[in-house]
């Protein structure tokens, strides 16, 4: 038996409408649909990661090109000021879709520590 599909899954197969600001062959970039910041993007991996915590060295070309994919974004979207990227990995970290994506907050001064 196969595993169901995530959410994120199902946008990549265009089976659930988003609103895409980017895509190659690895990844792809999506506004989030409660943003908590001006821009608020998602940085999803075609290829289902579950999590950070569970990540392989396998993983690691996937993981570098979502940051490198998240910085080349936020210089096209001239977030000059700053911006946070925050991965979330399992209940207590605010994770809600059990596959591996990055946010990309910016456009306003972001406090610290958050939530």
């Amino acid at each position: 038996m196969s595993t169901p599909k995530t959410l994120f899954q199902k946008i990549a197969d265009r089976e659930i409408p988003a609103e895409f600001v980017y895509e190659d062959e690895i990844c792809f970039v999506i506004r989030d649909i409660n943003p908590q910041a001006p821009t608020h993007l998602l940085v999803i991996p075609k290829r289902r990661i579950p999590r950070v915590g569970e990540s392989t060295p396998e993983d690691a070309a996937t993981l570098g090109h979502l940051l490198v994919t998240a910085g080349k974004i936020a210089r096209e979207l001239q977030l000059t000021e700053g911006f946070r990227l925050v991965i979330n990995n399992g209940p207590h970290g605010g994770e809600t879709v059990p596959h591996l994506h990055v946010h990309l907050l910016g456009g306003r001064p972001l406090a610290w520590p958050p939530g």
